[in-house]
């Protein structure tokens, strides 16, 4: 067996231990309002959580995955420096994935990916290998790296204004209702938590997808970046069965210390979360889950009762988003080192 078909088969495997992580470190961006109202059993929610998962990369469409196999260019390399590239570019996001998941840290598993791949790209290929985007930005066009900046940049702030602009809208509609209405709130939350899974399996196991669409092609197993269906089911099972690990230490970050949960919260999270990221993988837009959640439940807790909102837990939160992509980028570039040290 033969060095490149080796390299491939390892960077295919990882890209999928990679959607594993991915899928067990945003379980709980998913989960968190539905356990912290009490609408479900954590059980319950990691089981309805994980079938509308599954179905959301399998009918999702590929826009997000185009953007993600797109922004970096490797088909001028050697195929083996390419695919170890990519490798290391994974392990890198992998390696940030486990450490924030083990502090209970809810960081972005989308800011890692962006930051590990353009991190070791620039370091083993050079800057030009990346396509930034910037130059087009000024001309009203997104693509490349700022078209995930801005897609990640802007998630949580529409997220926070939208889930503000729900909240006050649902307390003026709900203005005087006695608090017997709270099982149906609850029971809502079996809608709304499902569409929030589905959304996010259609944005983040798209950006799997993407990489190991990329990863055949400069392997060369496929001619043209068309996602496979076999591709699309693969990463659908790792996220899925991430999801299923579970993500506690996560879910109370979330659904404990940013603002104190009731029902009508959780379900305004839920739509909110939903709407946004679904509407991000319509455009083809990467987005942070974690970004979403969190801004959507400072915005609520901000439209009810602003003194309330824990907002030092929002600005480490926000620090982590911040370090995530040098981060990612610093240990995906270390794990190039060590890899082109012994190939």
């Amino acid at each position: 067996m033969n060095t490149l078909l080796i390299l491939t088969i390892t960077t295919i495997v990882i890209v999928l231990v990679f959607e594993y992580t991915n899928g067990f470190h945003d379980a709980a961006n998913i989960i968190a309002t539905v356990i912290a109202s009490r609408a479900m059993t954590p059980v319950q929610a990691v089981l309805l959580v994980a079938f509308f998962e599954f179905l959301g990369p399998l009918l999702g469409g590929t826009a997000v995955a185009n953007t993600i196999g797109k922004f970096i260019t490797l088909d001028d390399l050697d195929r083996v420096l390419a695919l170890t590239i990519v490798l290391c570019g994974l392990l890198g996001a992998i390696a940030w994935n486990l450490i924030t998941w083990w502090y209970g840290i809810p960081s972005s598993s989308s800011h890692a990916l962006v930051g590990g791949l353009a991190g070791v790209v620039v370091v083993a290929a050079g800057s030009s290998h990346v396509a930034w985007g910037f130059n087009d930005l000024l001309h009203g066009h997104l693509n490349g790296v700022a078209k995930v900046l801005v897609a990640l940049i802007l998630s949580p702030l529409i997220g926070f204004w939208v889930g503000f602009a729900l909240h006050r809208t649902m307390l003026m509609l709900l203005r005087g209702a006695h608090p017997s209405i709270n099982p149906d709130l609850r029971h809502l939350q079996f809608v709304t938590s499902a569409g929030l899974a589905f959304s996010h399996g259609a944005n983040d196991a798209q950006k799997s997808m993407g990489i190991l669409t990329l990863v055949l092609l400069l392997g060369g197993f496929i001619t043209s970046f068309d996602v496979p269906l076999w591709v699309m089911m693969a990463c659908s099972l790792a996220i899925t069965l991430g999801i299923l690990s579970g993500g506690w230490q996560i879910v109370r970050t979330l659904g404990f210390s940013i603002y104190k949960i009731r029902p009508l919260h959780a379900l305004d999270s839920q739509m909110t979360a939903a709407g946004v990221i679904f509407a991000s993988s319509l455009f083809g837009a990467p987005v942070s889950t974690t970004h979403v959640v969190a801004s959507s439940i400072m915005g609520i807790g901000a439209a009810e009762r602003p003194k309330a909102v824990r907002w030092g837990k929002a600005r480490e939160i926000v620090t982590t988003w911040l370090i995530t992509i040098p981060g990612a980028a610093l240990m995906s570039i270390c794990c190039y080192l060590v890899v082109r040290a012994f190939i």
